[in-house]
């Protein structure tokens, strides 16, 4: 664990989109601790790239008062609320030089001072309509973005910060969250509508596979060991699902793009967006329509269901092992 975060209270953070709140657990425990107000439609919280900071993702949805929240990681406590546009998720370059908040409604990147998030360049990306989350080359030249009301990728140049790439996946479904291999070679794509995972080449910027998982592929989380990537199958594939649907969570084997295992969620469930705990024995995932939060332990499967607000989404484990932060719920480097 890097000495940064050597202070940080180990909590799980949750936000709801509904209630417009946070709650925070211990995970040891496996009870909520706290709970405090932040902006309107907490969507993600993201630890910054210098890992000193949590930061919540209001949206506001169809509204014009969107905003970040600050955490201290070492209180657990919320700071002054910033007035930022349509924050719907947010990365950071791998220089740490910017944080780029995805302004989703709006189909723009903001490139702000990771600091005090004030603007300094937007990248209009028109052709990605729904562009919500996003992961880096392994060099950190480009991201690719999913554009998950398009059913396609696209390609951002971060060097020179301009599109270089659209591309329409072959089943024309509505890909969510993004992660590369751990050696770098390819991306692997969720896709609420198609049910599992494309597999893209980043440097050519074309899908070579695709990998079944189960209903409503959602959300990708990386084994401690980097041997295996967990899929949150949300069990619908509509954006508003119903409660106790088909949800699963799908173990892919990296090297074999394989599904090794998958663990039902006991009377059905709805996973989301979350992470792996520190010491990789745990994943936690957000139930996004049925109110609780996913504590599954990642030997056996086996699944411990913690009541908090409504509709859950991505939070965040902290501490996380890293040297720096892209952003998310911790896509740690």
């Amino acid at each position: 664990m890097m000495m940064a975060v050597a202070g940080d209270l180990p909590r799980v953070y949750v936000p709801h989109v509904k209630s417009n709140d946070v709650y925070v657990i211990d995970p040891a425990t496996f009870k909520v601790v706290d709970r405090f107000k932040v902006g309107i439609n907490p969507q993600h919280v993201v630890p910054s790239w210098d890992l000193r900071t949590l930061w919540v993702a209001n949206n506001a949805e169809g509204r014009t008062d969107g905003s970040l929240t600050p955490i201290d990681p070492r209180t657990g406590k919320p700071g002054r609320t910033i007035k930022v546009d349509d924050p719907y998720n947010m990365y950071f370059s791998p220089d740490g030089k910017s944080a780029i908040v995805v302004a989703e409604a709006l189909k723009r990147l903001d490139f702000r001072d990771p600091q005090t998030m004030a603007l300094q360049s937007s990248l209009p990306v028109p052709d990605c309509p729904g562009i919500n989350h996003a992961d880096f080359s392994i060099d950190g030249r480009y991201a690719i973005f999913t554009c998950e009301f398009k059913g396609a990728l696209a390609k951002i140049d971060l060097v020179n910060r301009k599109v270089v790439g659209n591309l329409r996946l072959s089943k024309g479904g509505m890909p969510q969250d993004i992660r590369i291999s751990p050696d770098g070679k390819v991306f692997f794509v969720a896709d609420m509508k198609a049910d599992g995972l494309f597999v893209i080449d980043g440097e050519s910027f074309r899908e070579i596979g695709f990998v079944p998982t189960g209903v409503g592929a959602h959300g990708l989380y990386p084994s401690r060991d980097g041997r295996k990537l967990y899929v949150a199958n949300r069990g619908s594939n509509r954006i508003h699902g119903p409660p106790k649907g088909k949800g699963s969570v799908s173990v892919v084997d990296f090297a074999t793009r394989t599904v090794d295992a998958t663990w039902p969620l006991p009377g059905g469930g709805s996973p989301d967006m979350g992470n792996v705990s520190e010491d990789g024995k745990w994943l936690w995932l957000s139930a996004r329509y049925d109110d609780v939060v996913y504590a599954i332990d990642t030997a056996t499967g086996a699944v411990q269901s913690i009541p908090v607000g409504k509709e859950p989404h991505g939070l965040t484990v902290w501490p996380q092992p890293g040297r720096y932060s892209l952003g998310h719920t911790g896509n740690m480097r």
